[in-house]
């Protein structure tokens, strides 16, 4: 995430996550190839974090014709880009308003390609000098918009945004995630111009924080990486790069960072992403180094991706709401607006294979809702509320269940707001996996009929975990009226 002019702490998460944030360094991402995973599909995940209290909404954009000679045009930093004649119908985590840019962050387009956009992260000042950013370049708020409806693989994705990066330019350092059902993509943005690209392995999954992962690449394997023109070449001309000293080109060598930053705040969440799932591996918490890619010691599922999302350091001695007052930063934290996880199941249409799993607000506090590529439109609930609270948006219901378990974290986390989150969330799991047969066999036969039964479902399905997530709101507050100091003799 990079927004600048929206970055402000709560006193509230100032006082539970005692750790310098950097304005425009947020969020963190999971990759889980398709060998990875217990059913064959691929997954790509990201906790979107900047604001405590900043609305995200969800919606479908359909299928449609821009103008001809349509040109887009950034309300953040005036980048502009002409557009194709068809836009393919794609979902979106866009905010409340659109007055400093639209940040779409995270979709599934029709075609089956999952986007997620941005992680933010730096690159060394050589690099930077080299080939500076530029302003009125590409930036977060545009990428997806730009992008996602206009491609029909992941590595098409790929291709579209490295075209606009060399001709317009970059305005922030980023990565970047493209999925389909068959592969995954993972490109770094790393100066003005130039960025690389690498297919997650099969076999492997991935936990990148803010900072440039890429190591090594074979730019003769254009199979698994692609990268901007001359990148290497460019590289050696400008000093970043020597040969006969470094070995093998490594991007994050010659572009990244690996200083006291990054290891307070990027790298032990890469060491609580491999902990919880290859625990079988060893390792130190203030490692300088860490594999980008890992194998699971078992196949991962969507639960497992989600705990890793909710993930601040739990059940080690470096837990922020434990005596250990945040060093690290966690995964989990009190800034994130929307969490998800784009997933796309094997021999299936796209339109149900590729499920939207998103929880607004914390993680923790939070539900993941899946909703299938395929539907006509989101609940009501999902396209309201604003930076001010409201009891109508699913984003500030949500958000409130945090806001009132915080105070008293460790008993009310432990007595109410776990135990019925973990209700509720298996309730939406059993819920989806009942209807998920039927809606196959539906879209077989009549696609049309099945794209208007799978979006009632899903109004249905987020209805009742949101009835059921204010009903403990409720609870919370009556709990913590409770706890208000009363000087009263009860027998008067």
């Amino acid at each position: 995430m990079v927004r600048e002019s929206f970055f402000r702490h709560s006193m509230l998460s100032i006082a539970l996550f005692s750790i310098c944030i950097p304005a425009g360094e947020a969020c963190t991402t999971v990759l889980v190839g398709k060998a990875a995973t217990v059913d064959g599909s691929t997954m790509i995940a990201r906790n979107e974090d900047m604001k405590t209290a900043w609305d995200k909404r969800f919606v479908v954009h359909p299928e449609g014709q821009n103008t001809p000679n349509s040109m887009y045009v950034s309300k953040g930093n005036g980048f502009t880009y002409p557009l194709p004649l068809v836009h393919y119908k794609y979902t979106a985590t866009p905010e409340w308003t659109q007055k400093d840019g639209q940040y779409e962050e995270a979709g599934i387009n029709q075609f089956g390609v999952a986007m997620s956009a941005t992680e933010s992260a730096r690159a060394n000042e050589k690099a930077l000098k080299a080939d500076p950013l530029v302003k009125n370049g590409i930036a977060e708020d545009s990428m997806l918009t730009v992008v996602l409806p206009y491609v029909k693989t992941a590595r098409e994705g790929v291709e579209r945004l490295g075209k606009i990066v060399e001709q317009k330019g970059a305005a922030e350092v980023n990565g970047v995630i493209f999925s389909d059902k068959n592969e995954i993509w993972y490109m770094e943005i790393g100066s003005g111009h130039h960025w690389v690209a690498v297919r997650v392995p099969d076999n492997s999954y991935a936990v990148i924080p803010n900072k440039l992962c890429i190591g090594e690449i074979n730019l003769d394997d254009s199979q698994h990486y692609l990268a901007s023109p001359g990148l290497i070449v460019f590289a050696e001309q400008k000093g970043l790069y020597n040969p006969k000293k470094d070995g093998n080109f490594s991007f994050k060598k010659a572009f990244g960072t690996e200083d006291a930053h990054d290891k307070q705040y990027n790298n032990p969440r890469i060491w609580d992403g491999q902990r919880i799932l290859t625990p079988s591996v060893k390792q130190d918490v203030d490692a300088k180094q860490f594999k980008i890619f890992q194998v699971p010691d078992k196949k991962i599922a969507v639960t497992d991706v989600a705990k890793v999302l909710r993930s601040h350091f739990n059940n080690t001695p470096y837990d922020p709401y434990g005596r250990y007052q945040g060093k690290f930063r966690p995964i989990n934290v009190a800034y994130t607006m929307e969490s998800h996880i784009l997933q796309c199941r094997p021999n299936m249409p796209s339109a149900v294979g590729c499920v939207h799993w998103i929880s607004l607000g914390v993680p923790e506090t939070s539900v993941f809702i899946p909703f299938y590529s395929g539907i006509l439109s989101t609940p009501q609930v999902y396209q309201q509320g604003t930076d001010m609270p409201d009891f109508k948006s699913a984003y500030w219901t949500y958000r409130r269940t945090g806001a009132l378990t915080t105070p008293y974290y460790h008993p009310y986390m432990e007595k109410y707001t776990q135990p019925q989150l973990e209700k509720i969330r298996q309730q939406v799991r059993d819920t989806f996996k009942n209807n998920d047969q039927e809606v196959l066999a539906m879209y077989q036969k009549n696609p049309k009929q099945a794209e208007i039964y799978m979006t009632e479902e899903g109004k249905k399905l987020s209805a009742t975990a949101l009835q059921a997530v204010q009903q403990l709101n409720a609870i919370l507050l009556k709990q913590m009226t409770a706890q208000t100091p009363v000087q009263h003799d009860s027998n008067l």
